[in-house]
């Protein structure tokens, strides 16, 4: 409190943990033209702090090594760190970091070198996350305000798809599960569109009823806050608590976007054109759903008619494989347990639902036989069952996919329907991906399934040295 004016740590022990965790740490520090160091071993001082020289540098540096016989595995994700950092760049404007990985070299011998910085901030965030997207904005809405001491930046804008993108941070930290200050953003959008909509008469021309959900329909958001003292959720600091945040939040988006909304008559139709759109998709998809229900309900039995169900009925013990192609489907239900394994075949491509609006995945088989084999209704606004995985029938459920370019691009809308339909089954840990082998080698009676060229090239050796005869060693691509 006394030290930074904002800060992401509640207790201080940051380092103390990082040192805790380490097999060695070393923090050098450039300061009052002195330059600092101290070391530490296993968490213990390998000696007091010292002063070894002078310099005109200011800063701190912080070496270690992640204890092995604590963490599973020590070896950093390059693509985590780099993801991390571009975040940082964007959340804050004209800060340059630079980037060294020394673990492998390429042929000129020079390591991987990548340099952030970002002068649009959130403007430029937005846009990013909105690259692969057709928006029907110019360019985002910025907001920049502060209100009771909190510090507020939002920048969003439209685009033709379906799915709401909304991520936020506090203080520079993602908050993942959102709080109090999207909860403030999103009071504010509905409320300021709703409003404007009632005065521009657009909504009772479509005589439809709209709820929140309408509004955020193909939203993308970054919501960036800065608090003196941010109350969390939890210790993973992914909620924020702070109820002041809300207010700040909500009277900042609220004054900008009526006034964007007043000055932009063209890109305000084209907004409150699309919640319409969305509201009529939604009826739709909810008399969809409805139909699909009635219909269940007047069958003998709910269960598609491929699956082959197990006969167990305790969810925590059941599995549900969904294997593409009939073909490979007949394969997994002759090698499964009948006891705890389900078999779905999935026919052809599933459907894309990033692209397709609400109401038409019922129109697709296969998504279709696979909310009915799980038995869980898909998530919306309107649906108390979605939040509600009590009725899900299985508690693991395996993608099965060929190890080819259409298995993963099949692999990838299964992915993409749960992360947008069903979220909280891979957020409780109950969805898996199965690694298929590339090969078969086998010779008579003897196989072996390889995941790699190398373990095909060692297992056609090793099969081959009773003989020496190579053609008589049959390798299967899958």
């Amino acid at each position: 409190k006394d030290t930074y004016k904002i800060s992401g740590g509640l207790h201080g022990v940051g380092v103390s943990c990082v040192n805790a965790l380490s097999t060695h740490l070393e923090v050098t520090v450039y300061r009052d033209g002195k330059i600092y160091k101290q070391a530490y071993a296993q968490g213990i001082p390998s000696y007091p702090v010292k002063a070894v020289g002078t310099t005109e540098l200011r800063g701190t540096t912080v070496h270690f090594v992640p204890d092995s016989t604590i963490f599973t595995t020590t070896i950093y994700n390059l693509h985590t760190i780099v993801g991390r950092l571009q975040e940082l760049a964007y959340l804050n404007v004209g800060l340059t970091m630079e980037l060294e990985d020394r673990r492998e070299l390429d042929e000129q011998g020079n390591p991987f070198q990548q340099k952030f910085h970002s002068q649009g901030g959130l403007l430029e965030f937005a846009a990013h996350l909105d690259s692969n997207k057709v928006s029907i904005m110019p360019t985002p809405i910025l907001v920049e305000g502060e209100k009771n001491n909190v510090v507020v930046q939002v920048a969003m804008t439209y685009n033709t798809g379906y799915s709401e993108t909304v991520v936020s941070y506090v203080n520079n930290i993602h908050t993942i599960e959102g709080g109090m200050h999207v909860t403030g953003f999103k009071r504010a959008l509905t409320r300021t569109l709703k409003n404007y909509s009632d005065k521009s008469g657009l909504l009772e021309k479509a005589k439809i009823e709209i709820i929140g959900d309408d509004f955020r329909e193909g939203l993308t958001a970054v919501i960036s806050v800065k608090v003196a003292e941010p109350q969390f959720e939890g210790q993973t600091k992914t909620k924020l608590g702070n109820a002041e945040v809300q207010g700040a939040v909500e009277s900042c988006v609220a004054e900008v976007l009526h006034y964007y909304l007043e000055e932009h008559p063209k890109e305000a139709k084209l907004i409150i054109n699309k919640v319409i759109v969305a509201a009529q998709a939604r009826q739709a998809a909810r008399k969809a759903r409805e139909m699909v229900q009635r219909k269940n309900v007047l069958m003998s039995s709910s269960l598609p008619g491929k699956l082959a169900d197990c006969s167990e009925r305790d969810p925590a013990l059941c599995e549900l494989f969904l294997v593409e192609g009939d073909s490979a489907g007949g394969t997994a239900k002759m090698g499964r347990n009948r006891r705890f394994q389900a078999i779905l075949p999935l026919k052809g491509k599933i459907l894309n639902v990033e692209k397709a609006q609400a109401y038409k995945i019922y129109d697709n088989e296969q998504v279709r036989n696979m909310i009915t084999a799980l038995g869980v209704a898909i998530e919306t606004g309107e649906s108390d069952q979605a939040s509600n995985l009590d009725k899900l029938r299985y508690h693991k459920i395996v993608i099965m996919t060929d190890a080819d370019v259409d298995g993963s691009h099949i692999r990838t809308l299964i992915l993409t329907f749960f992360f947008r339909y069903m979220r909280q089954i891979i957020e409780k840990g109950y969805l898996y991906i199965a690694s298929p082998p590339l090969y078969l080698v086998k010779r008579d009676k003897e196989a072996h399934y390889c995941w790699t060229d190398a373990e095909k090239e060692g297992y056609v050796a090793q099969l081959s040295l009773k003989d020496g005869k190579t053609d008589a060693v049959s390798v299967q691509r899958y």
